[in-house]
């Protein structure tokens, strides 16, 4: 499995399930869907996606956009039987969907295994009480512990979305989310920095002075932790921030908040300027040497830094410094070595 190349088809489902209205959400901006696909332009777009993947691809369908369990019951049962021939056929290996954890029960559990689904992917947000209430969730850390539970007893994937920066977070509570994930049994995770979006609570708030969004710097300061604790952990990071081709990152909805396009590069590039600030600080300039350092070699990138940021860093230290793969080394760890 870990040679196919992973290829996910979206289906982007409305917001017609969810009666909550969370601060931050503009489901209809976000997710650019405002009625639900029809069968054929779900089946067009399953045909379209197939048509260019390569034939060894392992291909993950994905409704993603609302919140799926929350559909009515007998309509989440005719979305599955609609995509199951492909699964049969084995031209799609798995399902997957996204979903709040107030709309997870055993009943529910049973329709999903039954259609197929393998991977549930939770929007958790925080698990902290109080940054839940602040946001209007409608549930509390109880009710995430009870839905992660039910699906991992079902032998389904979990997986667990949070926010960095919901009003009343803070970076210790960002990371006792991402503990607390990681103690829930999840496998795959995604991290989003809040952005505030129009025509929301949030953007109201902002408007009047009551919520700050994170910067850029603060944001990525944030994640960093965030982000270690979980590869250390062995649970997939699927996403660090938005991407660039989201629909109200790119129009007029877009209002405030720490977006960028390359916020995971930023992130890993935080994680290693911190380990090697900590070296540094235990070493002495010797501006004769030369720095060799060995990391993993996925990242080697990460290391150098976005736009060299941890290379000019130690560059101030040492005569030359150079990077270099090393596949015993894990994660963010590094190997110095000075020459010359």
């Amino acid at each position: 499995m870990t040679s196919l190349k992973h290829r996910t088809i979206p289906v982007f489902i409305p917001e017609l399930a969810c009666p909550f209205r969370c601060i931050y959400c503009n489901q209809h901006v976000i997710s650019g869907q405002q009625q639900m696909p029809s069968d054929q332009e779900i089946l067009s777009t399953i045909e379209s996606h197939l048509a260019t993947f390569p034939a060894d691809a392992h291909v993950e369908l994905g409704f993603f956009g609302g919140t799926f369990t929350g559909l009515d019951l007998q309509e989440q049962k005719r979305l599955l039987r609609l995509v199951n021939p492909y699964v049969k056929s084995g031209s799609i290996s798995s399902i997957r969907l996204s979903t709040r954890p107030d709309y997870i029960s055993e009943e529910i559990i049973e329709t999903l295994v039954e259609g197929g689904v393998k991977t549930v992917e939770l929007g958790v947000q925080s698990m902290d009480q109080d940054v839940l209430k602040n946001v209007h969730r409608g549930y509390g850390v109880e009710k995430v512990l009870e839905a992660a539970s039910l699906i991992r007893q079902a032998g389904l994937e979990l997986g667990m979305q949070m926010m960095i920066g919901l009003p009343g977070d803070s970076p210790e509570k960002c990371l006792s989310t991402a503990k607390a994930i990681v103690c829930a049994g999840a496998k795959n995770t995604r991290i989003y920095p809040t952005l505030v979006v129009r025509q929301t609570a949030l953007a109201a708030m902002y408007e009047r002075g009551l919520y700050h969004p994170l910067t850029i710097e603060e944001a990525v300061e944030w994640t960093a932790p965030v982000l270690r604790h979980f590869e250390e952990n062995n649970v997939t990071v699927l996403r660090v921030g938005l991407h660039p081709t989201e629909g109200f990152i790119n129009g007029t909805d877009y209002l405030a908040g720490p977006f960028h396009v390359s916020f995971k590069e930023l992130v890993m590039t935080e994680i290693f300027n911190r380990q090697f600030g900590e070296w540094i600080s235990t070493q002495s300039p010797q501006k004769d040497k030369e720095l060799l350092l060995q990391v993993n070699p996925s990242k080697v990138n990460a290391a150098i830094g976005y736009h060299t940021r941890n290379r000019s860093m130690l560059r101030q230290y040492f005569k030359e410094v150079r990077f270099e793969g090393n596949p015993t080394l894990k994660n963010y760890q590094f190997n110095p070595t000075l020459l010359g």
